[in-house]
């Protein structure tokens, strides 16, 4: 039976501990707290020579985590956590007077409890405030995109992060209905979507599924976040550790895919050079070529665990 600090059920979670290469006395960090699954996996493999550092930009997740990790802390390893963007990695690494650490975890996924609590607003499936926003103190959320964007801003967002092919349409319906009413709530959004796509779309998926991934990306930078995180984690991690990165769309996906292939291979040379001569050098190798994916048993436990995707690189 979960407790009050049980909220988030962790995905990969094995899969995550195994490919980490936990040392007992090493340093890792968590960039997505979340309810602290992850992250109490982690801290119970560690010694009291060890160190956990958990990062979230929600605060209601660091209070979850800080008493699941607080209650279970069996081997008294030191756990840090930090309110913050998992972007400012190195300087929070700065901050706590670290260089490098032995691993590093990023679930990038929204975690069951902001879905599940109704005013958060990321889902499409429950009533609440139009919101999205990871950090409740951001000053943009859902509903001053939808109400205040143009229809280019709106179709681009819908487009970009959503891959929605019925962008124009719902964006045109979305023009003309603000003009009488601002968009307030989740199900004002939703139903409006249901007037506009055709019957074909709602049978395949939910049809404000896109659009609300759209919106939360939008909202929450969420793209640039990973960017900047891919941009700096080769200054933060020690030879021999392990990145493990957990995506749930394609774009996602694709940025760390094509990360990890950078690293691995960063020859610029043209294809018919016979040495290198761009002095490049490979940061690591790639673990999980095609990544690793959630068995049935998982999915059929939870259902949400489905789109996830691990990639897993070491650092050289």
């Amino acid at each position: 039976m979960f407790r009050d600090y049980d909220y988030h059920l962790p995905v990969l979670y094995t899969e995550v501990l195994e490919t980490l290469l936990i040392k007992p006395k090493g340093i890792y960090v968590d960039c997505t707290a979340g309810g602290g699954g992850h992250s109490l996996g982690i801290l119970q493999q560690l010694s009291s020579a060890g160190v956990l550092i958990s990062i979230d930009q929600d605060p209601e997740a660091l209070k979850a985590t800080k008493l699941k990790l607080e209650s279970l802390n069996q081997n008294n390893a030191q756990f840090i956590l930090v309110k913050n963007q998992f972007s400012h990695l190195r300087e929070i690494l700065n901050d706590l007077n670290i260089d490098k650490v032995d691993g590093v975890l990023a679930d990038l996924g929204v975690s069951s409890h902001q879905i599940d609590t109704a005013d958060r607003g990321f889902s499409f499936q429950k009533d609440g405030n139009l919101d999205m926003r990871m950090d409740p103190a951001n000053s943009i959320n859902a509903a001053d995109i939808i109400n205040n964007s143009s229809a280019e801003e709106l179709n681009y967002i819908f487009r970009m992060y959503g891959e929605e092919k019925y962008a124009r349409k719902i964006v045109a319906a979305i023009i003309t209905e603000r003009k009488t009413k601002l968009f307030r709530s989740t199900f004002e959004l939703v139903d409006l979507i249901k007037k506009v796509v055709p019957a074909k779309s709602k049978r395949e998926k939910h049809p404000a599924k896109r659009v609300f991934q759209a919106l939360r990306i939008a909202v929450n930078q969420e793209l640039k976040e990973l960017e900047d995180l891919l941009n700096t984690l080769p200054q933060c991690v020690n030879s021999g550790g392990r990145i493990d990165l957990i995506s749930f769309h394609s774009l996602e996906d694709r940025l760390i895919k094509h990360k990890f292939q950078e690293w691995e291979n960063p020859c610029t040379c043209p294809d018919d050079f016979p040495v290198c001569v761009c002095g490049n050098v490979p940061l690591g190798k790639i673990i999980s070529r095609k990544g690793i994916t959630p068995s049935d048993r998982e999915i059929a436990e939870n259902s949400r665990a489905r789109s996830a995707r691990l990639r897993v690189f070491e650092m050289i």
